[in-house]
């Protein structure tokens, strides 16, 4: 397994869990949440009150300074928020890909349909989705895996249905299930590292809804 340190806490662990900072051309350490920028990396894999604290405190900088080996940079006062921006919209992105490839179905419906006949591999709900439209395909879920009776549920994203549907560029999506193994797979890497950023890494739910719940339209 390909490891790394999490220069806060110390501790070695997959890199795909955690989230890798660059130096950019301007000196300013900022995200790099698809580990594809040149030069020395830091990563982290903190939660953002302990990174915010670490940041606050001192104790980013100098775990920074050994990482890139020079202490000639500087750390914008907003970097926790560009982190968590980062890993929405790498997450937005991820999704829009699946969903060009085919591997993604939208529209209360279809997906009962295909959670029913155990099709689907991951299932997604906006943060205004209605609570029975939740509800009732978690259920779905549910039964086409054989995990009646459990809280078997879909994850509740802390973006809401207009994100959703820009990034995958259909109207109105509030509900999305992914049929494909490895497109789960892809989607869950990077969801994982916004759970983790986020503080619930441990539950199904990334965050509380971000806007009032609004009803449910089945759209396609």
């Amino acid at each position: 397994m390909n490891t790394r340190r999490c220069i806060l806490s110390g501790e070695r662990e997959a890199r795909e869990g955690l989230i890798r900072l660059a130096l950019g051309p301007d000196g300013q350490v900022a995200p790099d949440v698809r580990a594809r920028a040149p030069g020395r990396g830091a990563w982290i894999g903190v939660d953002r009150a302990a990174f915010q604290k670490a940041l606050e405190k001192g104790k980013l900088k100098g775990a920074l300074a050994r990482a890139f080996k020079t202490s000639d940079f500087a750390i914008p006062s907003d970097l926790a928020g560009r982190i968590e921006d980062a890993l929405q919209q790498a997450a937005l992105d991820r999704l829009g890909l699946e969903a060009r490839a085919s591997m993604v179905l939208t529209g209360s419906e279809k997906i009962d349909v295909a959670a029913r006949r155990g099709q689907v591999r991951m299932l997604l709900h906006a943060a205004d989705a209605g609570a029975d439209g939740k509800r009732k395909l978690d259920q779905a879920w549910r039964v086409g895996e054989g995990l009646e009776g459990t809280d078997h549920s879909g994850i509740v994203l802390p973006v809401d249905r207009a994100p959703l549907s820009m990034a995958l560029g259909r109207e109105n999506v509030v509900h999305i299930a992914i049929t494909d193994k490895k497109a789960a797979d892809r989607v869950g890497e990077i969801l994982g590292r916004w759970q983790v950023f986020l503080g619930c890494a441990n539950g199904t739910q990334i965050a509380v809804p971000v806007t009032q719940a609004a009803p449910d339209i089945a759209v396609d």
